[in-house]
């Protein structure tokens, strides 16, 4: 029998199963029809955050603000690890001057911060500004993330 991943729409926030071999086959949400799996980076809000935390899958999350010159900067490298690491780990990110909530609630004293999450608890994290390859690196010695 498949096993069957728990995954978030970072859309509309609504949990969907989806079988592992089809994580990367356009596996598409049963509410809203969005892509589950996408290869880039999801704005996200507190909401489908805090439902997205306790997916099956990975999910690599980056807390910035628009005012953030290095939050800016990182941002291309954030999408860059999102394509590298597609489909077996999301990454989001999510404005912490429009969602205060999640910076207190996730404790975040310094931005960008990245906050890797896996079944439910956070199993890494980290500050700072930095490569896309040292984001992947971080991921992997985290987690298992298949070829």
């Amino acid at each position: 029998m498949t096993q069957s991943y728990r995954v978030t729409c970072l859309e509309c926030g609504q949990a969907n199963r989806v079988p592992s071999d089809k994580l990367g086959a356009n596996a598409k949400c049963g509410t809203c029809g969005a892509k589950l799996i996408t290869g880039k980076v999801a704005e996200v809000d507190f909401q489908i955050l805090a439902k997205a935390e306790k997916d099956d899958l990975p999910l690599l999350v980056d807390f910035w603000a628009p005012w953030c010159g290095p939050c800016r900067a990182m941002a291309p490298q954030f999408q860059q690890a999102a394509g590298e690491l597609s489909p077996h780990v999301r990454l989001a990110k999510i404005n912490t001057q429009v969602n205060p909530t999640a910076t207190q609630r996730y404790r975040i004293q310094g931005i960008p911060a990245f906050i890797l999450f896996a079944k439910g608890r956070e199993v890494g994290r980290a500050a700072g500004a930095r490569p896309a390859a040292q984001l992947v690196e971080f991921v992997k010695s985290h987690v298992t993330v298949s070829a």
